[in-house]
């Protein structure tokens, strides 16, 4: 078995004396090819960690190996793994969420949309115990794949060439969103060619109909990609407020302590 065979956790905790409980999993981006680990993933971690929150960086199975249901399998299995071993990493069972960046946010609304309650018959008691998050965090991200507006590698990425109709239609998550889909906060860029914004829109109108609280934060300006408010070089100052306004969010929904944080360099 190679590495890229084998999905894993990266587990990066706050200080004791400043950690809240809360525990978020980051799905860096990547087209479903690759992963961003640094701007979508170590710097991610360390921002959550500012605010008291524990972060599991996901490496997740990817094409051309991988196809679905490999990459949901990986989230909802990194979720089940937190919550069950929630005691050691001092993390609280009811205040996990996940985090995802372009597909990795299409894999992070996969994982607010698409969940089980566990088996409590398996013999693994990992297995025993809800993938469901109790927060979402979509940054950029991929969501619908039967609009214009879709990003068409990543479907292809994860559905290969042909997929069956009833599957595109289960991966185009703003159609598959309900009541229990757990609260969500957006962030996206007007500008953004790569994923337009229309994805955050669309799951943002489900979640409406649907009931569940939601926040979105569309800028005018900005590049896809931009992670906390920069790819590369200084922060952008307009972007990179996106990570205090999730900050304010992640503090009402009991989750980080400080109602602001600030943003990774």
């Amino acid at each position: 078995m190679e590495d890229a065979d084998k999905p894993s956790l990266t587990v990066c905790l706050p200080p004791r004396d400043k950690a809240t409980g809360g525990a978020v999993v980051v799905c860096p981006g990547g087209a479903y090819v690759m992963l961003a680990m640094d701007h979508e993933g170590k710097q991610v971690a360390e921002w959550l960690n500012s605010m008291g929150v524990a972060a599991f960086i996901l490496k997740y199975r990817l094409a051309p190996r991988y196809r679905h249901p490999a990459m949901m399998q990986d989230v909802q299995r990194a979720i089940r793994t937190v919550r069950a071993r929630g005691a050691e990493w001092g993390v609280d069972a009811k205040k996990i969420g996940v985090i995802g960046f372009s597909a990795g946010g299409h894999l992070a609304s996969t994982a607010a949309t698409h969940f089980d309650d566990g088996d409590p018959q398996a013999s693994d008691p990992i297995e025993r115990v809800s993938c469901r998050p109790d927060a979402a965090i979509l940054v950029y991200p991929v969501i619908t794949f039967t609009e214009p507006t879709m990003h068409s590698g990543s479907k292809r990425n994860l559905l290969g060439e042909n997929p069956d109709p009833k599957l595109i239609q289960s991966m185009s998550n703003e159609k598959q969103v309900t009541a229990r889909t757990p609260p969500t906060f957006l962030v996206h860029s007007n500008e953004d060619a790569g994923v337009p914004p229309e994805n955050s829109i669309l799951f943002y109108l489900a979640l409406r109909k649907a009931g569940v609280p939601a926040e979105m934060h569309i800028y005018e300006k900005g590049p896809h990609g931009f992670g906390l408010g920069a790819m590369k070089g200084p922060p952008d100052p307009v972007l990179a407020t996106w990570p205090g306004h999730c900050a304010d969010w992640l503090r009402l929904r009991g989750i980080a302590r400080a109602a602001r944080a600030p943003v990774s360099k």
